[in-house]
């Protein structure tokens, strides 16, 4: 074989991810939240773009985007045939930014703020209280504390009974069982507020919570020399009791809401798609810049373009991000008619590749476009990503969503006899007679996913 080298001039095409191509990519999957910022950071570092006055608007419906209509925002167009043509369009200055909707969100207390105000509340001296704070500090998330006495008392340099002592004073505090330094400490602490001086309820919380995790009833009514009935109404107590004590508090910051991205509605026989992009600034071009190409140099002229440029590709995505969330809803509202017709209980089996390949555009865009965004639907909110899930094979051939079997499941073991609960090939022979042909091994699946624990496990006595 003869080898050579040299020069050669070749054809090829192949697609170039431009800055612009990626912002849009990135527009795709925002929700209506995340476009707010990252059009907020826009204005900020583009000069040319404005907010439009929407003040004209204030009184406007949404409305449906109908079949026909433009792709592009009106002042999109306006400026690409200025910028070709070097016409005036007759542009109107915005004069004041107007926001179309207003968010608020009640701002929990958090944990640590809520124990300093108890501790303030004491009658402590000056090393107490100081050892108090460092503790509260000390305190995790779910209301743990995550050091030591003697590790506390050292960097505090006082004497760790001190410590301990305040610690005490601490564990006193709201909510029940903070402060605690493992899960036995946390409910005996609750168990002590309460009151309840059963010896069962103590013996287990003392020395048998992992036979409890088990399921092994009988072996901890063998060791305490019980009845297993004992053992049952001893652990219904310690379930009423709260694991986790601090997880009831916020973190100082704002109670996150969600928006709806879609809202779907029933008029008549049909439904409405309505793209909520009321709380998306609206953007325009500053007619100064229009002037400014005109009488400027070459250099700010240049400047100025690849700004403009820029503002309306920016537009231009927007719009894009627009149209493409509403086909998209559209084909999931065709596709899974009998569930907004009737409800959850008929979802059906729905993958993006076929949702792409109605729409004629590739799947990872369906993906994109389905990310982070959620649908006001007459049966609830939903993420989008809730309307596309696997399925099994029913009896008479058609597909049963997981979504479906999974209900099933839920439904069997609410109605089972707490003495006698279903196993997993109890539930798959139900499912079958039911319709729904699906193996043990995906009932186990479905039914760790929806965290409820084995059939010995759920037994009571």
């Amino acid at each position: 074989m003869r080898m050579d080298y040299g020069l050669r001039q070749e054809l090829s095409q192949k697609l170039v991810m431009t800055p612009q191509l990626r912002q849009a990519i990135a527009i795709l999957q925002l929700s209506s939240l995340e476009l707010v910022e990252m059009i907020e950071a826009e204005l900020l570092e583009n000069p040319v773009l404005e907010v439009e006055d929407n003040r004209l608007g204030e009184a406007e419906t949404e409305q449906p985007i109908e079949a026909g209509g433009p792709d592009l925002a009106s002042d999109y167009l306006e400026w690409v045939k200025y910028l070709d043509e070097g016409i005036d369009t007759g542009f109107a200055p915005a004069e004041e930014e107007k926001s179309s909707a207003e968010f608020y969100g009640a701002s929990a207390v958090p944990l640590h703020e809520h124990l300093e105000f108890q501790l303030h509340l004491a009658t402590l001296n000056a090393s107490a209280r100081r050892a108090g704070e460092y503790l509260i500090g000390c305190i995790d998330d779910n209301g743990y504390l995550r050091v030591s006495v003697e590790e506390a008392a050292a960097a505090l340099a006082m004497p760790a009974a001190l410590v301990e002592e305040v610690l005490t004073l601490i564990q006193t505090f709201d909510p029940p069982g903070v402060g605690a330094r493992d899960l036995r400490e946390c409910l005996s602490i609750q168990v002590r507020q309460r009151g309840l001086n059963d010896p069962i309820v103590r013996a287990v919380i003392d020395g048998h919570l992992a036979d409890i995790a088990a399921g092994r009833l009988r072996c901890i009514a063998d060791k305490l020399g019980c009845t297993t009935q004992d053992v049952q109404r001893a652990v219904d107590v310690i379930r009423t009791l709260d694991p986790k004590p601090g997880r009831g508090f916020g973190q100082g910051s704002q109670s996150a809401y969600i928006l709806p991205d879609v809202t779907v509605e029933r008029v008549g026989g049909r439904y409405v798609i309505l793209i909520n992009d009321s709380v998306v600034p609206r953007l325009t071009i500053n007619p100064y810049y229009r002037r400014l190409m005109r009488e400027a140099d070459s250099d700010a002229r240049r400047f100025v373009e690849g700004r403009i440029n820029a503002a309306l590709w920016l537009m231009r995505s927007i719009e894009q991000r627009r149209r493409t969330l509403y086909n998209v809803v559209e084909a999931i509202v065709d596709l899974q008619r009998d569930f907004f017709d009737h409800g959850p209980k008929f979802l059906r089996p729905l993958t993006m590749k076929r949702v792409a390949e109605r729409l004629g555009i590739h799947e990872s865009t369906v993906s994109r476009a389905t990310a982070n965004k959620y649908a006001a639907t007459p049966h609830g909110l939903l993420a989008l990503r809730a309307f596309f899930s696997a399925g099994v094979q029913g009896s008479g051939g058609e597909d049963v969503a997981a979504a479906q079997v999974k209900r099933e499941i839920r439904e069997l073991v609410a109605q089972e006899d707490p003495a006698r609960p279903l196993s997993d090939q109890a539930l798959t022979d139900l499912l079958n007679r039911r319709g729904i042909a699906v193996s043990r091994r995906t009932v186990a699946k479905y039914r760790e996913e929806l965290g409820i624990p084995s059939s010995c496990k759920r037994k009571r006595y």
